[in-house]
């Protein structure tokens, strides 16, 4: 990417390897200077800080930890009175300000399909607080918080955000930022409520070297623990890139977050991401027949 365009300043607040300001970095770049953003309390609050030391190129709204998704949806109603339609809104909020405290306003922007771009940058856990666990942090992981391992599964928000049927919405990584770009510029081009969750692996709360970053993103592709796929209109899924298949124990094995795993309970995890890749290619798939 060439540094002239990026719309995060060097000199940000983030950690090394932080893949949640990688993805700050591709999505706006995508979108260009025309962008007002919304930033609640997170791991991008810090890394953007405030007025008048903020890192970021482009306008920016800090806003309470439950409302990414209104405040983003009141700005885009007042752009629209000021008959600014060039503009668009961003809402950067994280897995615990998106699964967890945000969701029931998020539904009901959704819901109205207001018009602006949702990011939930997920990197699994409260980090910026001291690592405790969210609804979107995995199975058998540890946190402070779950010591031992988390019990429950990761929340389905895909499939959450998919049933209110808005015109787009999209998961993707940094480990691909081809893909992701793209994805952020096809939302771009649309009107109405726009989704995109992007994994954004988290050196500190991963407990993993900063240097493979970009290799777990990729490494969660391809065993299909976080498949890349779109979904027009709540109906129609595409899958935009498909996984080699690798064995889940090839990503897990680099994280110190799983290190405590024993051989049943990895078998158990490939057990369940087998089962939700077969449950996304008959999604696919029966597009496919209606279409055809």
């Amino acid at each position: 990417m060439d540094t002239r365009d990026d719309l995060l300043r060097q000199g940000h607040y983030a950690c090394p390897g932080c893949g949640l300001a990688i993805a700050m970095k591709l999505v706006l770049s995508a979108l260009g200077e025309r962008t007002i953003v919304v930033i609640i309390p997170s791991c991008e609050a810090v890394i953007s800080a405030t007025y008048p030391f903020s890192a970021l190129k482009v306008p920016a709204f800090h806003s309470a930890f439950v409302i990414a998704a209104p405040t983003a949806a009141g700005i885009s109603r007042a752009l629209k009175v000021r008959g600014e339609d060039d503009i668009t809104v961003l809402a950067f909020a994280g897995d615990g300000g998106t699964y967890d405290i945000g969701l029931q306003s998020l539904s009901g922007a959704a819901e109205r399909n207001e018009d602006f771009i949702y990011v939930c940058l997920d990197n699994e856990a409260y980090m910026n607080t001291g690592i405790q666990a969210s609804s979107s942090t995995p199975f058998c992981s540890w946190t402070v918080t779950t010591p031992k391992g988390k019990k429950e599964r990761k929340k389905r928000l895909m499939d959450i955000i998919v049933a209110h049927s808005i015109p787009y919405c999209a998961t993707a990584t940094i480990g691909y930022p081809e893909d992701l770009i793209e994805k952020v510029k096809r939302a771009k081009k649309k009107k109405g409520t726009r989704f995109i969750h992007i994994l954004t692996p988290c050196p500190t709360g991963w407990r993993m070297r900063e240097d493979l970053t970009g290799i777990v993103s990729m490494l969660a592709f391809e065993t299909k623990i976080f498949p890349l796929y779109e979904v027009y209109d709540g109906e129609i899924y595409r899958i935009t890139k498909m996984p080699k298949g690798l064995p889940v124990k090839e990503y897990l094995s680099l994280q110190g977050r799983f290190s405590h795993l024993k051989e049943e309970e990895i078998e158990e995890i490939q057990k369940n991401v087998d089962k939700e890749w077969a449950r996304l290619l008959y999604l696919a798939k029966r597009n496919a027949e209606n279409c055809a």
